[in-house]
């Protein structure tokens, strides 16, 4: 919060708040999150939020890109879609207006949590009707968050690191087998699949990545996953992997158009999936916001915690109109600014209208189609892994010295994985509940809040205080 100073101090310059004027001549009681940076400095700054989430917004498209049988050049536009979208998500909350958008140095971007069940909607629909049908249900979902946001609030004591953790780790336990599809070829049907030359390629990425992490520091350090990408394709020229159709045909400008793959179609089974999505989502973004709001010394209240959902309920909906994503918070820039410990909105508000120029300019998109899936599962492994570390990392808040709660966690992370280590094990059950109970995260994240509802609240007097808000520790 704004501290009320005794006596003007001119320009004390803390860690955080290099956004301040340099005009000792009156004294400045702007809180540092509403100042704006010289113009090279906002720049640069918002730069570097861009290149620490690029990879995280461009390989969810990427991911259902690919799962729905999309060409090169349909990824590609699919990927500036959504960097497009993301930056229209990210200045709805850095900015924001009447009661919508944190009004934080909050970055939002495509949700990794909606992957999985977007890929079982894509299996269940087939090719045609997928994205249509995904569309529809995450139109419903953005209005679905943005309407529950002020009620989520009040809830949120149903989601306590238990729960969250639990699903934070599902997203990326998840997601791993498609990065370990990826570092074998892609495409299970290839002569060539798992072969020692796509293995041997997802390997040198992934330990270039890993070195380039080590060695470097300051902003290379943080652009490491794009270094390793870019390394990863040069390596694979000489082997003939990399495919620069889809650079020839890009555009340098294009518009996304709205409803490129199909009007929306509305599904009930995948409307319910992505309703779920939407509140884990949630549940995320809240983990997010009062973490922010405890590294930019503004603490989060309930009024900006409703804001802040509604930003990702209205950015969500919109997205498909413009073919893309369900937008969440992204944890780690959250970490960037605790770093950099620059506080100012209007940097990430920056970052936000360098997405949207990036996803107006398909020729860049098309140059990370082009990342052979190779390179892209070497990255993919510490991409999301790094998901699953961060739910591991919230359950370490969250009291597993209590034999109830341990039990939450083994159940639901059992049920969530599931699906992944036994993929046809609902093949018996209704067509519209397996898109739900494909989906692991979704499964598991019903299964932990039911858990922690039957020991943690019903018939119990808790201590409101001791599981009321995810832990914003987990998330620095």
């Amino acid at each position: 919060m704004p501290e009320s100073h005794p006596a003007p101090e001119p320009t004390k310059t803390e860690a955080g708040s290099d956004a301040r004027p340099a005009n000792p001549a009156r004294p400045d009681d702007t809180h540092p999150v509403d100042q704006m940076l010289p113009p090279v400095k906002l720049f640069s700054a918002g730069l570097q939020h861009v290149a620490a989430m690029y990879a995280g917004v461009v390989a969810p498209p990427l991911v259902v890109g690919i799962g729905v049988g999309l060409s090169t050049a349909d990824i590609a536009f699919l990927m500036s879609a959504s960097l497009f979208t993301s930056g229209i998500a990210t200045l709805l909350q850095t900015l924001g207006f009447w009661k919508v958008g944190a009004r934080l140095p909050f970055v939002n971007g495509v949700s990794f949590a909606g992957v999985a069940p977007m890929l079982a909607i894509a299996k269940a629909e087939g090719p045609e009707d997928a994205l249509p049908v995904i569309y529809g249900a995450v139109i419903v979902a953005g209005v679905f968050g943005f309407l529950l946001a002020p009620f989520f609030c009040k809830l949120i004591r149903f989601f306590p690191p238990v729960v969250t953790g639990t699903v934070i780790t599902l997203i990326g336990v998840s997601l791993l087998p498609v990065a370990f599809n990826w570092a074998q070829g892609g495409n299970a049907q290839a002569p060539d699949y798992g072969s020692l030359e796509y293995i041997g390629l997802a390997t040198a990425t992934l330990l270039i990545t890993v070195a380039l992490r080590r060695l470097l520091t300051g902003f290379l350090k943080q652009i490491s996953i794009l270094l390793g990408l870019v390394a990863g394709t040069l390596i694979s020229l000489p082997l003939g992997v990399a495919d620069f159709s889809a650079v020839g045909d890009a555009d340098i400008i294009g518009i996304p158009t709205p409803f490129h793959f199909g009007a929306p179609q509305f599904a009930a089974a995948a409307i319910i999936s992505m309703c779920i999505v939407m509140l884990v989502s949630m549940t995320e973004s809240t983990a997010d916001v009062l973490a922010l709001g405890e590294i930019v010394e503004k603490p989060a209240d309930e009024k900006t915690l409703a804001a802040a959902l509604r930003a990702d309920g209205l950015g969500t909906a919109l997205s498909p109109l413009f073919n893309g994503f369900a937008a969440s918070a992204f944890a780690q820039n959250v970490g960037l600014v605790a770093i950099t410990k620059v506080r100012s909105r209007f940097v990430v508000a920056a970052a936000g209208g360098i997405l949207i120029l990036l996803g107006l300019c398909p020729l860049l998109a098309s140059f990370v189609a082009l990342i052979p899936q190779p390179v892209l599962g070497g990255v993919g492994i510490a991409l999301f892994g790094t998901v699953a570390a961060s739910g591991i990392q919230t359950l370490a808040g969250a009291a597993l010295e209590r034999g109830d709660n341990v039990l939450i966690v083994a159940i639901s992370l059992g049920a969530g994985i599931i699906p992944i280590a036994a993929p046809d094990f609902y093949h018996a059950f209704p067509e519209g509940a397996r898109i739900v109970l494909d989906s692991g995260i979704s499964t598991g994240c019903v299964v932990a809040v039911l858990l922690n509802l039957a020991f943690n609240h019903l018939g119990r007097k808790t201590d409101p205080a001791l599981e009321t808000l995810p832990s914003p520790a987990a998330h620095h």
